[in-house]
């Protein structure tokens, strides 16, 4: 196996917002620590992505890549920047009509940069500091990195990735997402393998991911996660939603019930993986999830070592060219603890 990471993920540092107060955050530099540590103690190599530019043209809009890119410096220029602060943030939602599916919707017609924030960043969990671009640019890096390993060994590599991605929509960032690292993953692989799997196990419906593969048929995306009738991203994550015209069965979500427990879970994975031997997936990429930053409304069943110990025993078995990418998680010694256990199940399926 082979770890992909690159320091300048580091530099995503915005305000968070909290009650009547902001605070500088460093949430995103203590999960990828945390990763670090278990994929050291683990004595798997870490090697520095090569810079792949803008290679998420592949499943993002240019235009939202260039409101990303250039979001902050345009935001320090505008005429009320001493009120709206240092940080870009959405301080408004445009017109319901405007929230079609995301390929459909076209670039944002404000002009100004207030206007295309509440346009492009979905919430304010959201903000944009002065290297965002730069950091989310890189962890989108070390996805393609590992998607080129893995289709050029036909091996298994991790993706360090911070700021996360699965909430990212084709021309949205959403939930600390700005760019679709587990998307580009799959679509890189696509060069090579025919069928790729996207199993997201998040604890929160991955619905960038669904979003950019919905009609498609090549890329299947299963998400398993807790019941969004509770959860963010609440609109999205039902068994109902299946996919579109060509993609029509190809997009399955597995919501856990309110109070589901560990068996609950492990049933779903195993739907799940017999659903991937059945669409016959030559390659995967899997959405590793840890646990969540609150107990609110209830977490993760999978939020135990014993299961995540068991995912990748599972995922090992499955015997397919894999990129694993880390998506979110708060909590830094439990993060570590459950990579850890994670890791610890993969190789023992891979001996």
């Amino acid at each position: 196996m082979k770890a992909f990471f690159a320091h300048d993920q580091l530099l995503h540092q915005p305000t968070a917002c909290g009650p009547g107060h902001s605070r500088v955050t460093n949430a995103d530099a203590t999960r990828v620590h945390a990763a670090l540590a278990a994929l050291d103690a683990q004595g798997i190599a870490l090697d520095t992505p090569a810079d792949y530019g803008v290679a998420i043209e592949a499943v993002h809009a240019s235009h939202y890549l260039g409101f990303l890119r250039h979001a902050h410096e345009r935001w320090q220029l505008h005429p009320d920047q001493a009120t709206l602060g240092t940080d870009v943030y959405p301080a408004l939602s445009p017109p319901r009509n405007a929230w079609q599916r995301a390929p459909l919707r076209g670039a944002c017609q404000a002009q100004s940069v207030i206007g295309q924030a509440g346009y492009y960043l979905g919430d304010r969990s959201c903000k944009m500091g002065p290297d965002t671009w730069r950091a989310a640019l890189r962890s989108s890096h070390c996805a393609i990195a590992a998607a080129d390993w893995v289709a050029t060994f036909n091996d298994v590599a991790y993706a360090v990735c911070g700021p996360p991605g699965n909430h990212a929509h084709y021309d949205r960032a959403a939930s600390h997402c700005f760019l679709n690292n587990s998307a580009m993953a799959a679509q890189r692989l696509r060069s090579t393998f025919q069928r790729v799997a996207i199993l997201d196990i998040d604890a929160h419906h991955g619905d960038g991911t669904q979003d950019i593969f919905y009609d498609r048929a090549d890329i299947m995306t299963l998400s398993i996660h807790n019941d969004p009738g509770h959860a963010y991203p609440y609109y999205t994550g039902y068994a109902c939603e299946r996919g579109l015209g060509r993609g029509h069965g190809y997009n399955i979500n597995m919501p856990l019930g309110h109070g589901a427990v560990k068996a609950d879970f492990l049933i779903a994975m195993e739907k799940a993986l017999a659903t991937m031997r059945d669409f016959r997936a030559d390659a995967l990429v899997l959405a590793l999830g840890t646990p969540q930053c609150t107990p609110h409304p209830a977490p993760h069943p999978a939020s135990s070592l014993e299961v995540y110990q068991r995912v990748g025993e599972r995922v090992g078995t499955l015997h397919l060219p894999t990129v694993i990418v880390q998506e979110g998680g708060c909590q830094a010694g439990t993060l570590q603890s459950t990579v850890d256990a994670f890791l610890q199940g993969l190789s023992e399926a891979t001996i």
